[in-house]
């Protein structure tokens, strides 16, 4: 076979060939692409709180006794001065059948000593009596020289214990009559009310209802609460964050109140951030310190009037925030040794770039060195990616 017949056999077993590697080639791997771009950038401290009136007052029995019922609801408004509530002196115990018998029996075990205590006065009186008289003739004797000296000093010495005798019975009398009157007091009907005058309990400002602990006629102790006043219109946000978040955030840190119910966010400015932390359990079951961070919104009320005391809102902190920052997703970065890195594309291909990374936000992370605005880059790199490996947008 001639040479020119041989050529175009040759040129197609190298098609052939061609076709045969191209198909076993491996083909660009799908990634999903990010842009390199500029713009506002805001890294934020994101926890759950809830609202809470500024001022609570927590309106307390001053004294032991017994409440009668509050008519007052959950917001009503009060006056300062206006009485709240009103005690009346404690109210008796009750008794059951043996309690009762043994009270009875304690009255008159008290009511025989009190008449044995009284015929004792009576004995001692008629001694005393005898004791005079035989002083009176011993005296008479004696000025008629019949007896001696020691016989009168001996009568007046009986005179004198007659005298003492009967006033030290006159006293045990007493003390059973007093005995007598606390064992008849006993004997008292359960819940009769006790002489004596009420209490009213004011309110210390002016505002509304916000809880009644003590609704209901009852004993009530002293200190225990009654009635709890505040204004729902001053209303603050209490955010409890993790005690490396709260070493960010400061007094004036700008706050955004989401999924609190309204259409937009509200915003807050952070009054007071607490200087002591506590420890916490999470759902986990892990120990955490947090602190408590109080905000006030600085939105017009008018938007979020139907907001009231103990409602749940969704807080984030604004701890840096940049208006033209290059930035890049966090999700196309990954850590190489110290440093960070993500896969450029480059020409249809993955190529590796270190670069430096600033403020991160949850979302997009500052790119300080090693890119520039638009380039493309593998949003979410896996285990396929490798650096000169041929990739293909999803």
């Amino acid at each position: 076979m001639t040479m020119s017949k041989r050529l175009p056999l040759f040129l197609l077993a190298l098609l052939v060939l061609a076709a045969l590697v191209w198909g076993f080639l491996p083909g660009p791997v799908p990634v999903e692409m990010a842009a390199v771009t500029r713009g506002p950038l805001s890294v934020t401290v994101d926890e759950e709180g809830k609202t809470r009136v500024r001022e609570r007052y927590a309106v307390s029995a001053p004294v032991a006794g017994y409440a009668r019922r509050i008519d007052l609801k959950i917001g009503d408004a009060v006056a300062a001065g206006q009485t709240v509530a009103v005690l009346e002196p404690a109210r008796s115990a009750g008794l059951d059948p043996r309690g009762e018998a043994q009270a009875r029996a304690q009255v008159e075990a008290a009511r025989a000593a009190a008449r044995a205590s009284h015929d004792a006065v009576a004995a001692t009186l008629a001694e005393e009596r005898l004791a005079d008289q035989e002083l009176a003739r011993a005296e008479a004797l004696f000025r008629d020289r019949f007896v001696a000296q020691a016989a009168l000093d001996q009568a007046r010495s009986r005179q004198q214990a007659g005298q003492a005798n009967r006033r030290a019975a006159e006293q045990s009398a007493r003390a059973a009559d007093y005995q007598l009157a606390v064992a008849q007091a006993a004997l008292v009907q359960a819940g009769r009310p006790a002489r004596g005058d009420t209490v009213a309990v004011t309110a210390p400002v002016a505002g509304r209802v916000l809880a009644v602990p003590h609704e209901s006629a009852g004993p009530v102790a002293a200190g225990q609460s009654l009635i709890e006043i505040g204004n729902p219109d001053s209303l603050e946000v209490v955010v409890e964050v993790l005690s490396t978040a709260a070493v960010r955030i400061a007094p004036g840190t700008r706050v955004s109140l989401d999924r609190w119910g309204g259409e937009r966010p509200l915003d807050a400015v952070v009054r007071v951030v607490e200087p002591a932390g506590f420890t916490k359990i999470s759902a986990l079951g892990v120990e955490e310190q947090r602190v408590r961070v109080l905000a006030d919104i600085s939105t017009p009320a008018e938007v979020w009037h139907r907001l009231a005391d103990g409602y749940r809102v969704e807080a984030s902190f604004v701890v840096w925030h940049g208006d033209d920052v290059l930035q890049v997703p966090t999700s196309a970065l990954f850590r190489q040794g110290n440093d960070w890195a993500l896969y450029a594309v480059v020409d249809g291909r993955a190529r590796l770039r270190p670069l430096r990374i600033g403020q991160r936000s949850g979302l997009a992370a500052q790119v300080l060195d090693g890119l520039a605005a638009g380039a493309q880059v593998i949003a979410r790199p896996d285990d396929r990616i490798r650096d000169g490996v041929r990739v293909a947008a999803q």
